[in-house]
């Protein structure tokens, strides 16, 4: 008894998938999100047992799709046993209510799943804090559907009994913790600015990896780095960022950011949360952009990626385009079409670490403005100055042959004063 207890126990819940087909909207479009919905069910824990699609001008106001068509959804999803219905769109309030009267299940939309699967990925008290208070915001307007049986009983003037009261308590706690949870949240952002403003003090340049969820961050940052972030082949495998020191072929140290994934249609809410870890976005200097070059849906996925970006206010920064999994191909026709594309861009695997040579030269490249290009004349004798040179600064001429050592080097600016005694001053036409 108790083996069939925990075998029902862990069982999927079964899972129903409904998608409309709007005029803005095209077949390909909604199948494509479907299977992006079907993947992120999956990773919240569900077994998609089908799926059923509407074509309108405009959702139904009440039902979100037609009634007739939500009946005969609910008649499949009955006799195919099903635990949950979720729909591709955010639903109102009412929409909800009104499709578990018809479906007689759980309805969950997609910013719902989104956020659950937020919940589960959710580490640090950092990230639990910013789930809860997205979860929180989603449902304090959704909380009169707990109590609708209660209205039903009572109705119009008068309806001040218990349930209106309970509704009202229940009201007030959620937003009390919402704003309880907003002053946390603040004292966290006020965290990442000393932890920021320390690192600016030694003058490294920051560049944030951003990119469609499962795109393969985490798997760059650890390939880079030598990091042990958490690289799975699912959606929103990690949600807290990890910030890890690179030194470049130029010896020059970047801070290295991986940040939450994006996805098309990230609910605002969740946006609005995740704004103190989206700001080591908007602090970069430079954004590494990597993209799943082997996903059929590559091309939209760089565009939800860029919608995030604007919304955050990170649009326009310094970007080098990663064009990650080409290990995926036999043919590199279509690598090279976008590299075309963009001018800069780099094809590599972070799994297997091809082009990863070349993306270290790329990025070197792009940060190099932030250092200064020196002319400097050493004492031969002053080894331990030759030696420091060589260890923070990128040479890129020597010559020993005469009274003293000749070095041209591209050296950090906080690090200027202790070579500046030794600057060849330029030579100014009289």
């Amino acid at each position: 008894m108790k083996a069939l207890i925990e075998t029902f126990r862990k069982a999927p819940e079964r899972v129903f998938l409904v998608g409309l087909e709007l005029k803005s909207r095209s077949t390909w479009d909604l199948q494509d999100s479907l299977a992006e919905l079907e993947e992120l069910a999956a990773s919240a824990g569900g077994e998609v047992i089908g799926n059923g699609t509407q074509k309108l001008d405009t959702p139904v106001s009440s039902t979100f799709i037609g009634t007739g068509k939500a009946n005969e959804f609910a008649s499949q999803c009955r006799a195919e046993n099903v635990d949950t219905v979720i729909f591709d769109d955010e639903l109102s309030p009412a929409q909800s209510r009104n499709l578990e009267e018809v479906f007689q299940c759980k309805i969950l939309d997609r910013t719902a799943l989104i956020l659950d699967i937020f919940a589960q990925r959710a580490r640090t008290r950092e990230g639990k804090l910013q789930v809860e208070l997205a979860q929180l915001q989603h449902l304090l307007p959704r909380l009169t559907r707990f109590w609708g049986h209660l209205s039903r009983q009572k109705g119009g003037i008068g309806m001040r009994g218990d349930g209106e009261t309970q509704l009202e308590t229940d009201r007030r706690r959620v937003q009390d913790r919402i704003a309880r949870i907003s002053r946390e949240l603040e004292e966290v952002r006020q965290h990442r600015l000393t932890q920021r403003a320390g690192r600016q003090r030694n003058l490294w340049p920051l560049a944030s990896i951003v990119g469609y969820t499962n795109a393969g961050k985490s798997t760059l940052l650890n390939q880079l780095t030598g990091a042990a972030t958490l690289a799975e082949d699912m959606m929103f495998a990690t949600l807290d960022p990890t910030t890890r020191r690179l030194r470049l072929p130029t010896n020059q140290n970047v801070l290295l950011t991986d940040t939450v994934g994006f996805i098309r249609k990230l609910p605002h809410r969740l946006v609005e949360s995740f704004k103190a870890t989206l700001e080591e976005v908007v602090q970069a200097e430079l954004l590494l952009h990597v993209v799943d070059l082997s996903h059929p849906q590559a091309e939209a996925q760089i565009l939800a990626v860029n919608g995030v970006l604007e919304e955050i206010g990170a649009a326009g920064k310094p970007t080098l385009m990663v064009f990650n999994k080409v290990d995926r191909f036999e043919s590199r026709e279509l690598l090279h079409q976008y590299l075309e594309r963009f001018p800069g861009a780099v094809g590599i695997s972070a799994k297997t670490g091809e082009g990863v040579a070349e993306l270290m030269v790329e990025l070197g490249a792009m940060l190099r403005p932030v250092r200064e290009f020196l002319d400097l004349s050493i004492p031969h004798e002053a080894s331990s100055i030759i030696a420091k040179l060589h260890a923070v600064a990128q040479v890129v001429e020597r010559d020993y042959s005469g009274e003293t050592a000749r070095f041209k080097a591209r050296i950090p600016p906080h690090l200027r004063s202790e070579f500046s005694c030794y600057v060849v001053p330029e030579l100014t036409e009289s």
